[in-house]
């Protein structure tokens, strides 16, 4: 046996709200991921995903360096569809177990171009590498702590919604008017994220941009994000392309909020209780 390298990466959701393909939230559900120099290949895990060089995991590694002589061992705590950042989480364990093993960088810097570069777009991949509240156009970030206080329900939904599907609906175009209004609110959310003032925040999340486009492929979920008050949460928002829906709550409202949300929506979805995650990707390694 050789070294082995334990990564773990955060869940995230994107857009929150208004900041569409440029805002996410690292989250505390955790993918783990352990890889050991054991002479011989092999993806161990009970998870229905790929357990060959398939996985998303492998794939991202094999992108820096062969897996041959490995052992990967996988289990997570977030849901592996519903708009919870599970590809990029794969993507950044991979690469940062990778960096590990052949003694390169695993700071976030170094790691976000090729992450973006694999998933496509950079909102998910940059709050796995950095947590908190992001804000990034792949090539730079500015990275907001989770204020006090803030926490979130999560509604993930029986039935997913594949992103295609998603991205499919959304205009090429949209009003002026509308991109105004999203402008203000992603800009006053950032505000208020960095004040600590959920005042600001629960007046900001709100969207023109994507999640009415959206509503028809997720009705339940639409319907949740407009009936958040009624639930105890500030606001909702949906996360990522859907269909799980973000409750963005006090921390003192949190269980009350929790509690509404099962009385709800038990019959058709999950609802998971999490803080928002002030760490990145961790990674150490052991001879």
């Amino acid at each position: 046996m050789g070294r082995t390298v334990s990564v773990s990466v955060p869940a995230s959701s994107a857009n929150l709200g208004p900041g569409f393909d440029c805002m996410a939230a690292a989250l505390g559900l955790w993918l783990h991921v352990e890889v050991e120099e054991t002479g011989t290949f092999a993806v161990e895990h009970d998870l229905p995903l790929p357990a060959d060089r398939d996985n998303a995991i492998v794939q991202a590694f094999e992108r820096l360096r062969p897996a041959e002589g490995l052992t990967f061992r996988v289990r997570t705590e977030i849901p592996l569809a519903g708009g919870l950042g599970s590809s990029a989480t794969a993507i950044v364990a991979g690469l940062a177990a990778a960096a590990a093993l052949d003694g390169g960088s695993t700071e976030p810097d170094a790691l976000l171009p090729l992450a973006v570069d694999l998933e496509g777009h950079p909102d998910n991949v940059t709050a796995a590498l950095y947590g908190g509240f992001v804000l990034t156009d792949g090539s730079w970030t500015v990275r907001i702590p989770p204020p006090p206080g803030l926490e979130a329900v999560f509604v993930v939904p029986h039935d997913a919604v594949r992103t295609a599907a998603a991205r499919a609906v959304l205009p090429h175009h949209v009003p002026l008017e509308d991109a105004t209004a999203n402008v203000a609110w992603a800009s006053a959310l950032a505000v208020g994220l960095e004040r600590g003032d959920l005042d600001i925040v629960g007046h900001s999340l709100r969207d023109l941009l994507h999640q009415p486009h959206r509503a028809a492929l997720f009705p339940r979920s639409a319907e949740l994000v407009d009936d958040a008050a009624e639930l105890g949460a500030i606001g909702a928002t949906v996360s990522g392309a859907g269909p799980t829906v973000m409750l963005w709550t006090r921390s003192a409202d949190a269980h009350a909020v929790l509690a509404a949300a099962q009385d709800r929506c038990a019959a058709w979805a999950t609802v998971l209780h999490a803080p928002f995650a002030g760490e990145g990707v961790r990674v150490t390694v052991a001879a």
